[in-house]
């Protein structure tokens, strides 16, 4: 079967990250947050006090415009290089994901917890929280850090995963480098403070839009896996649909509602953000998580990845099929064919 460049690459890419996890120097995303550091530094509210909308806007709108257009400058290289499109797509997807490493902090903090049960110390297991979410863990409790843990794996596996795979199966690798832009911005940025609440705005907004879909793609993949981790999906889509509108963001409220309802498990509640406290109702009828559902949202996490790697290869079978049908030309009648 000659599956077409963008389905192999993603498919590649998806694997190269499976076995070797993020690239540890030089890595694409880091090198792009410097360079989004350095005109924030112009544009953002360290120049001009709180920051302005507007000053916001133009910085997405250059940073997200200047990745989509160095995808579709590289693309354009590689056209009608078999070989070289499959390898270049498979190149951004390496680079954008971070399923794996996720899981790996997944089950790191799963091992600290424990630890900590033993030992009642608690220090690394809070200084390592930063490895998954922003959240102030000064003064949390085990179980505190286990249900941060296991919402940070459901969102993330979102944003690290299906998200970055779904814009790259719809528009390759300019889908690809787009959608880490934004959701890169998003965390530098899009913080609810009264220091990036207006300069913020777009990066934020921004990237709620282009995560509408594929959130949704997760969690619905959440409900139907379920059961590998002890759960029904009737119960996943059941508090999807009681819950998930309670949380304050449009796209972690289906992915955490869902693996609660997957897990058994009451996630949600109030935590805390750079000095900003935010309710994140309550998601799930079960007992809050423990140290022990750690590795089941792990195994969650990497069931989930594998499920959003086969639906979107497949995705991006559909416009390639589409284009080869639309541009197949017209053969031109010969004098014997013209209709006399």
């Amino acid at each position: 079967m000659n599956l077409p460049a963008r389905t192999l690459g993603l498919t590649l890419g998806y694997a190269a990250d499976l076995r070797f996890g993020d690239p540890r120097r030089g890595h694409p995303v880091a090198a792009f947050g410097s360079v989004a550091g350095r005109l924030r530094g112009h544009l953002g509210p360290e120049r001009s006090g709180r920051g302005r909308r507007g000053h916001g806007v133009l910085y997405t709108s250059a940073l997200v415009g200047g990745s989509v257009a160095l995808g579709a400058a590289t693309e354009r290289l590689a056209r009608g290089h078999r070989a070289a499109e499959t390898l270049l797509v498979a190149a951004a997807t390496w680079a954008v994901l971070g399923g794996t490493s996720l899981a790996r902090e997944g089950a790191t903090m799963a091992g600290l917890l424990d630890d900590a049960g033993r030992t009642g110390d608690l220090a690394p297991a809070r200084a390592r929280l930063s490895h998954l979410c922003s959240r102030d863990a000064t003064d949390l409790t085990d179980d505190e850090i286990a249900r941060a843990a296991v919402e940070s794996l459901a969102e993330n596996t979102s944003d690290a995963v299906t998200a970055p795979l779904f814009w790259g199966a719809v528009a390759g690798v300019p889908g690809l480098l787009g959608y880490r832009a934004a959701n890169t911005l998003d965390a530098m940025v899009g913080y609810r403070t009264p220091e990036l609440r207006e300069f913020g705005w777009a990066s934020a907004r921004f990237d709620d839009l282009v995560n509408l879909a594929p959130a949704r793609l997760t969690a619905a993949l959440t409900c139907v896996l379920a059961p590998l981790v002890g759960g029904r999906p009737a119960e996943a889509w059941r508090i999807w649909r009681r819950d998930a509108a309670g949380h304050p963001s449009p796209n972690a409220g289906p992915v955490e509602a869902t693996a609660a309802g997957a897990l058994g498990r009451r996630l949600g509640g109030a935590n805390t953000y750079a000095g900003e406290t935010e309710d994140r109702g309550r998601l799930g009828d079960g007992p809050p998580p423990g140290t022990a559902d750690l590795p089941r949202a792990v195994r969650l996490s990497r069931a989930v990845s594998l499920g959003s790697v086969v639906v979107c290869a497949v995705l991006a079978l559909v416009p390639t099929r589409a284009s080869r049908a639309t541009s197949t030309p017209t053969p031109t009648p010969t004098p014997q064919e013209m209709p006399r």
